[in-house]
Order: structure tokens, then C-alpha cells, then sequence
């Protein structure tokens, strides 16, 4: 997405006590927590073999931030913002929701959020890897906000 105005927002589903907060303490266990949970369905592995140390070096840079969205005080999902991976750009890291939320309304929503938050810290471009392994609905949520395919590629990451 090359232009904020191209988001197109999903609607805060009527949840009861449904809320948004940025997770502003460093916290090894709990962004463990997050990205076991969220990614456990999706093969995400890359970081479960990370020790406590090497999640504060990622969590604590100043481009890094983590927001979670709770139902009445529980997890239900979140999103990771990365702007130093390339210049005038910020990377949606980390998007998904628990479990037990999906089919809630809840995706569409999370990704306004986390794109709008995107944008506010001032990019050239907010933009999203993906991959075959994803939830079936994430490729079809992020072209629903408004992101385009930019490039695909056929292979095994390693």
C-alpha cells in the first residue's frame, strides 16, 4: 500500500469489551506467547528456537510495536509494526488472531488498525509478506483493506 488513502476499513465488530493497546513493556514471554499461539496453525517456527534475549533485541528497537486486542481481557489477537526493515516503509510484521476468535469479525478490523497505526508513524509504503501456509482468509483480508500483490515467489523459505 502506497498511499493511506487507499485503506479501505473494515468495521469494530460488536464485541463486548473489545479493546486495542500497545504492549509498551519489552516482554520476551508474553511476545513469545503471542507469536506461538497466533502461529501455531500457520507453521510459523522461525522465532520458537529464539532465547529470551534474542525477543528483547527484537522487541526493544524503536521501530518495533506490538499491539494486542482484547475481548473482555483476553487476548484475542495482534499485530507486530517493524519500520527498519526498509527505509521509508513499515513491515505489518506479525498479524493474527488466537484461535478460538477467528470467524468473529475481528481480521478485518485488526488490519485497519494495524495499517492506520502503519501509516501514522509516517512511511513511504506499509506493506505485508505472506505465504501458501497463511490462514486461508489473510491474502483476501489484506487485498479487502486495500493492499496489493506486490511480488510473488514460487519456493521453500529457509
Amino acid at each position: 500500500m502506497c498511499s493511506q488513502d487507499e485503506l479501505r476499513a473494515a468495521p469494530r465488530p460488536s464485541l463486548a469489551g473489545l479493546t486495542l493497546v500497545e504492549a509498551r513493556r519489552p516482554s520476551a514471554a508474553f511476545a513469545r506467547f503471542l507469536y506461538a499461539t497466533v502461529g501455531r496453525d500457520w507453521q510459523w517456527t522461525d522465532r520458537l528456537p529464539w532465547t529470551d534475549h534474542e525477543w528483547l533485541v527484537w522487541l526493544d528497537r524503536p521501530a518495533v510495536e506490538t499491539w494486542v486486542a482484547y475481548v473482555e481481557g483476553t487476548p484475542a489477537g495482534y499485530f507486530q509494526l517493524d519500520g527498519a526493515t526498509a527505509p521509508g516503509s513499515v513491515e505489518i510484521a506479525y498479524f493474527g488472531l488466537m484461535p478460538g476468535f477467528i470467524g468473529q469479525g475481528l481480521g478485518g478490523w485488526l488490519l485497519t488498525e494495524a495499517v492506520r497505526r502503519a501509516w501514522a508513524l509516517g512511511p513511504e509504503r506499509v506493506w505485508v509478506h505472506t505465504c501458501s501456509l497463511d490462514s486461508p482468509q489473510a491474502l483476501g483480508n489484506y487485498q479487502a483493506r486495500g493492499m496489493k500483490v506486490f511480488k510473488e515467489v514460487v519456493g521453500v523459505s529457509g
